[in-house]
């Protein structure tokens, strides 16, 4: 049983990435400009390249059950965590025009990769990674078919769209690739390019989010603590949400590795893409940022608690 010292331990080099983008952001080394090009490499080459790393020769997806029920899995957690902070939100006082909307997308999306990969990885081996993504795909198809529609009032079709990305396209292919016994058969060439790409993508997404986050750390810092909406967002996200997260693991008919995945996710903090996604739609920037900031905060104490707990609730 991994202790709560070994754990904290676990997680603050992922911190120290981030504090590193920050870093590079404050001396101007990485700049704003960059923002944009870095995020598309790293999510439509970096991130397929590790999926297809984990994934194509991953014999916990030859299982049918991990195969059907981990993408549902990520489908139901994050559409019903935004679900659950909206209505907890309109209790709270929040408005359409005050962040209702934002406060409900950014409290909602629980950071399904960027913390989670390395955490996994150390906690259970780069077997458990497979079964990681193939709940990711449920995931990220929560975030742009609900997230999109509560955050911007998009329609369902413009959310369906938005699933033929490289990610999702590289998850069909490493899977086909992984069921058809075809692993043992790839040029190894094609492996060599995948294994270095793959190991720069998670270092990059956490340097690239740090960076994202600078700019209202360094400029506003008097901003950035609200006690409504941050005090909100932690108790929902890694109180509330942690709570049901951990229920469904352990009572769910699901295989240990999805188990490992949905408590790991119950310890997460808020994602950092709906930084991006919040920018990109006109949403309220700011409550986004409160967000994010309070829950990764927390998360540096309460992540390892909940991973301690979460180890003895599921035996």
């Amino acid at each position: 049983m991994t202790s709560y010292g070994q754990l904290l331990l676990l997680i603050l080099p992922v911190f120290a990435l981030m504090a590193l983008g920050m870093g590079l952001r404050r001396v101007g080394w990485l700049t704003a400009e960059a923002d944009t090009s870095l995020l598309r490499v790293v999510v439509n080459v970096l991130y397929p390249c590790i999926i297809f790393e984990n994934v194509h020769a991953n014999p916990a997806l030859r299982d049918p059950g991990n195969l059907a029920w981990a993408p549902l899995v990520g489908f139901v957690t994050m559409s019903g965590g935004i679900a659950v902070c909206y209505y907890a939100a309109r209790l709270l006082g929040f408005t359409v025009g005050t962040g209702l909307r934002t406060f409900a997308f950014s409290a909602g999306i629980y950071n399904y990769s960027y913390i989670t990969v390395p955490v996994m990885t150390a906690l259970f081996g780069t077997g458990s990674l497979g079964v990681l993504f193939a709940h990711n795909v449920g995931a990220e198809a929560a975030i742009w078919i609900v997230g999109i529609m509560v955050l911007a009032g998009q329609s369902w079709r413009d959310g369906w769209r938005q699933l033929l990305s490289p990610p999702v396209v590289a998850l069909v292919v490493s899977v086909a690739v992984n069921l058809a016994g075809l692993a043992p058969h790839l040029p190894g060439m094609v492996l060599a390019v995948v294994r270095p790409l793959s190991a720069c993508a998670i270092p990059m997404g956490l340097i690239l989010s740090g960076a994202t986050m600078a700019e209202h750390f360094f400029q506003r810092p008097r901003e950035l603590f609200e006690r409504r909406t941050s005090l909100a967002a932690v108790g929902l996200r890694l109180g509330v949400m942690t709570g049901l997260f951990l229920l469904l693991a352990r009572f769910g008919p699901f295989s240990p590795d999805l188990r490992h995945v949905i408590m790991v996710q119950a310890a997460m903090p808020a994602g950092f893409l709906p930084l991006v996604l919040v920018r990109h739609h006109g949403g309220h920037l700011l409550t986004a940022v409160r967000v994010v900031l309070a829950t990764v905060v927390a998360s540096i104490l309460l992540t390892p608690l909940w991973l301690r707990l979460g180890q003895v609730w599921l035996g």
